[in-house]
Order: C-alpha cells, then structure tokens, then sequence
C-alpha cells in the first residue's frame, strides 16, 4: 500500500496491511471490509465519535471502552473489535481513517476494482448514481466503486476524481473560469 510520506499515512498504512493480512489469513476479507465500512459511516456521521478518536486527553482505555461500545452496538466481527482494541490500546485512533481507507484501497487494488471519488452538490439518485458509474466502467476498462459525497458549494454538476485523474464539471468551477477569463480581458467582475 503506497504511502503518503508522512509519519499517520505510514502508520496507517503499517496497521492498514496487518488487518488485510489478518482477515486474508483468516478468510475474512469481505466481513472486515464490511465492518470497516460501516465505521467508517458511523465517524462520518458522529462529530462526538471523531472528536474521541482525535482527543490525545481521553485516555486509552476511556477511547477503549467507547470504541468498543460503538463496535458493539454496530454488530460488527470479532476480528475487526480486537484490532481496533488493539488501535485503542496503542493510542493510535487517531490515524483510524487512514487505515480504513488503505484496507480497502487494498482489497479493491488486489480485486481488480478502481475507487472513484464523486462529490456531487446534491446526493445522486440511485439512476444517476448507476449512470456515473457505467460512464466510468466504459472509460476506465474495469470494475469501478463509486464513493459519493456532497458539497453544496459546487452550485451544480460534479467532481469525479479516480486514480490520478479528475474531471469537474461543477457550476462553481465554471463560474470561477468565467471570472478568471473576464478579469483577464479588463472586464470587470
């Protein structure tokens, strides 16, 4: 898994491909991958829960006990509550994101599959969310998983970023090359 050259992308990174190996070994892939998916939606949706896990003033076992009641309540594998016991225990929740996302980068990278990254202003219906993703399989050649977020800043359209590519077709790009090209004419904004 590549990192990023900095010392949580690293660290991430290290724990990232412990787990895989882990879950490898234990034919467990798809029940992680799972589980850490839905951790990752639970962070996304709890300002408390990442603040927890960011906090160097709560202590490990206070961060412990948390994680493992989240981890609980989410019904989540045995497998996946150790390992992050073991994050918990080593004061390294912190980085939690960063392994998630290497985790599955791996999975995906070792399946074949490219990640793509779509921020749209509006959530995608599930038509336009099938539509962006067939677009992609015929550009791309492959297996595409799509993940979606929103920015309502965009005015309109989207941003689609997979691999070292990225293409913005948002209201707020444009608006801001229109601004650009006025300004460069001596037009006024």
């Amino acid at each position: 898994m590549a990192s990023e050259g900095t010392g949580v992308s690293e660290l991430a990174a290290r724990y990232s491909t412990a787990l895989f190996e882990l879950a490898d070994e234990n034919q467990a892939l798809d029940t992680v991958a799972s589980d850490l998916t839905t951790l990752k939606q639970i962070l996304a949706e709890s300002a408390d829960l990442r603040r927890l896990v960011r906090s160097p003033v709560i202590s490990r076992a206070d961060q412990g006990k948390a994680m493992a009641a989240v981890l609980d309540s989410a019904g989540v594998s045995d497998l996946t509550k150790r390992f992050i016991g073991l994050v918990a225990a080593n004061r390294r929740l912190f980085a939690i994101d960063g392994m998630i996302e290497g985790f599955l980068a791996e999975l995906a990278r070792r399946r074949g599959e490219v990640t793509a990254q779509v921020t749209s202003a509006q959530p995608l219906s599930d038509a336009q969310r099938n539509a962006v993703i067939d677009a992609l399989k015929a550009s791309i050649g492959s297996k595409v998983l799509v993940n979606t977020s929103v920015d309502p800043e965009l005015i309109g359209g989207m941003i689609v970023k997979f691999g070292s590519r990225m293409v913005d077709t948002s209201v707020r790009t444009k608006l801001n090359k229109l601004q650009l090209a006025m300004k460069a004419s001596g037009g006024s904004v």
